[in-house]
């Protein structure tokens, strides 16, 4: 799964596709259409940051900077997710074309799940502690894996008691959403829990802090976002190799090379 942020205020490519205050709509399909030839089977678009920190845009503004980019890459035969928590953003990106909507509230928007349930498109349920503002002022759990697993399995129930279909749902355990790097290296450690639940998992571990904090805890400089890509590939070989099914990457050609190596062995190991 390839990123097309439609954002100034990403943490990570933020304003890069974008034009004054708009979205250069041209560029960003150009960009999902690049990816989509280095290798990647997705193209995620989002129009809102979910960077720790960031102020909510309104759903409006998000739907203007994503419905033209999802209607181009769309119209030329990509398959297209929308990175939204708001039902009314999801529903005019699946009307442009979109075929999956990626929620990092899980379905927190009490017409999310009866929308994906009605157009019968694909749905990422992510896990994430408080909100882009407040989810990095001291996360705390008791036991962060068995809580992720138990959050994740809640919101598929509910997801298939509003009516979504389980073949429908994906779950993410939320690399970096209100977590600690031990949390997040504890999380990447034992995905096989979440593998468990029963979903296809998808893991978004590209280029985030924890990356370069582990990196600096080893006595390394730390990388600015844009240098963690080797860090990034070492995350999908382990996530591929401990049974994800989805890897949501920036650098598409890298991280294509990263998971066929890796699935290539995981291969050979399950037919042993």
């Amino acid at each position: 799964m390839g990123v097309v942020n439609t954002t100034p205020d990403s943490f990570s490519d933020g304003g890069q596709l974008m034009v004054g205050d708009g979205v250069h709509a041209e560029a960003a399909v150009s960009h999902g259409l690049s990816l989509l030839a280095a290798g990647c089977d997705i193209v995620d678009v989002g129009g809102e940051s979910t960077r720790p920190g960031a102020d909510p845009v309104p759903p409006a503004e998000e739907a203007s900077r994503v419905v033209p980019v999802i209607r181009g890459l769309a119209a030329a035969g990509a398959v297209v997710s929308v990175d939204t928590r708001n039902a009314s953003v999801a529903a005019a990106a699946i009307d442009a074309g979109a075929s999956i909507v990626n929620d990092v509230t899980a379905l927190a928007d009490p017409d999310m799940a009866g929308l994906v349930a009605d157009t019968g498109a694909g749905v990422v349920l992510m896990h994430m502690q408080g909100d882009p503002q407040t989810m990095q002022d001291e996360p705390r759990y008791g036991d962060d894996v068995a809580e992720v697993a138990a959050y994740l399995a809640a919101r598929s129930d509910a997801a298939v008691a509003g009516g979504v279909s389980p073949e429908a749902i994906c779950v993410d355990p939320g690399i970096g959403f209100g977590k600690t790097t031990d949390h997040n290296l504890a999380i990447l450690g034992h995905l096989d829990r979440f593998a468990l639940l029963g979903y296809p998992v998808l893991v978004g571990t590209s280029r985030k802090g924890f990356i370069a904090r582990t990196l600096e805890s080893g006595g390394l400089e730390t990388p600015p976002p844009e240098e963690r890509d080797p860090g990034t590939m070492a995350t999908v070989a382990l996530a591929i190799a401990a049974g994800a099914a989805v890897v949501r990457v920036h650098d598409g050609a890298g991280a294509v090379q990263a998971a066929r190596i890796a699935d290539a062995i995981v291969r050979t190991r399950r037919g042993r």
